[in-house]
């Protein structure tokens, strides 16, 4: 087992009727002004920003509002929020919503925070927040688990870039959850969700590490609880514990809590950044169900007696120790076809992708062939051309 370090400083309140206690809880934090970031009309239309609204005001905490966070959230609306904030004195960043609209509201408390860096900056990687404005979320979709994360994603639209950057900044100081918040979301977007929190945990399962028999037990668990919780989520979309299963599975699968004496490096994520990127009307989790497959069958043999044991604990098959890739190959066979189950892609065709611009893909996945992708088998050039044209071409 590797050295490291865990925290987990995010509070969370989860149950029914939890975004009720937003005014209070915020109220402890003695916020002068506080802006609230949330995305399209689902959260006025369900009455869920007024009832935040209302438990600010019953505190007397003053707040301006933004709204229009897409998925894929774009930098020129942090900008935006930025420039609110200053011109304001927002010294709080409320969002309310899912990982997209989290993902924004991270970035402007951090950008209006470090108010003489340009907030891009951040996620290129140049510099890192020095500081933060302080933040909570009332979470509306199990997806992203960036509620406790320590990650944040954001689009440039003018140039098609989608870049991710962790920092302890990115922490949020709460996290509201009520699963019952989920219900009216889309038989699409939860089947999304089902697939982005179970990668967020599949892929840290297969960075290098060994002896980690304990994270791999809670990876496990929250892998196949994640998947169950999808399906019964779609048979029944107000089914509560199936919600609050993967509500919880969602916070769980990204607060570092499965990576925990393993290296970390969410490789596929990477691969679908740039397809988002591109292509912003990809849905994140879309994006990963249609390359994990031909990432897991392009890379297996480079561990072999880890994807027996994910063959195994995951997916309940008797290992074939004479032809274990026929095991490992017949579980990558049922992840397919789960994904299909739940509605999700297998290939890059389905979404929209041009092979024409998996070259483009690949240049700005390896940073112009300055990087590699780490894990049991480091991924070049030639490595990630071929996985886009094996999901590509895929069934």
């Amino acid at each position: 087992m590797l050295n490291f370090v865990y925290e987990t400083p995010t509070k969370v309140y989860f149950g029914k009727d939890e975004e009720l206690k937003v005014g209070k809880i915020v109220e402890g934090f003695a916020p002068k002004k506080v802006l609230i970031h949330y995305g399209g009309q689902s959260a006025k239309k369900s009455g869920l920003l007024d009832r935040v609204k209302k438990a600010l005001e019953d505190e007397n905490i003053k707040y301006v509002e933004l709204g229009g966070v897409k998925p894929n959230p774009e930098l020129t609306l942090v900008r935006k929020g930025i420039e609110l904030c200053l011109a304001e004195g927002v010294d709080f960043v409320l969002a309310v919503g899912g990982g997209s609209v989290i993902d924004s509201a991270k970035d402007i408390a951090n950008g209006a925070a470090n108010p003489d860096v340009d907030v891009w900056d951040f996620s290129l990687g140049k510099c890192s927040p020095a500081k933060t404005l302080k933040k909570g979320a009332v979470l509306t979709l199990s997806a992203a688990g960036s509620e406790m994360s320590g990650s944040c994603v954001i689009t440039n639209e003018e140039t098609g870039e989608k870049r991710g950057y962790g920092s302890h900044c990115n922490r949020m100081d709460f996290a509201i959850e009520n699963p019952e918040l989920t219900y009216t979301v889309s038989p699409y977007q939860t089947a999304c969700g089902a697939v982005d929190i179970a990668m967020h945990t599949i892929e840290r399962y297969f960075c290098p590490g060994e002896d980690t028999y304990l994270t791999d037990s809670i990876a496990e668990a929250v892998i196949k609880s994640t998947m169950k919780a999808g399906k019964d989520c779609l048979a029944d979309p107000c089914n509560y514990e199936a919600r609050a299963n993967m509500m919880w599975a969602s916070s769980l699968a990204h607060n570092g809590l499965t990576q925990c004496g393993r290296n970390f490096a969410l490789v596929v994520h990477q691969f679908e950044h740039e397809v988002s990127g591109m292509y912003p009307e990809v849905a994140h989790g879309a994006g990963l169900a249609a390359l994990w497959c031909s990432w897991a069958r392009y890379v297996y043999s480079a561990n072999i007696p880890r994807w027996t044991q994910y063959a195994a604990n995951v997916w309940n098959l008797d290992v074939d120790y004479e032809h274990p890739e026929r095991t490992i190959e017949a579980a990558i066979n049922m992840q397919e076809q789960y994904y299909r189950s739940i509605g999700m892609p297998t290939n890059l065709r389905v979404l929209g992708v041009k092979e024409e611009d998996l070259e483009r893909l690949t240049l700005n996945c390896t940073r112009n062939r300055t990087r590699e992708l780490p894990g049991y088998k480091t991924l070049g050039y030639d490595d990630i051309l071929n996985i886009y044209q094996m999901a590509y071409n895929a069934d």
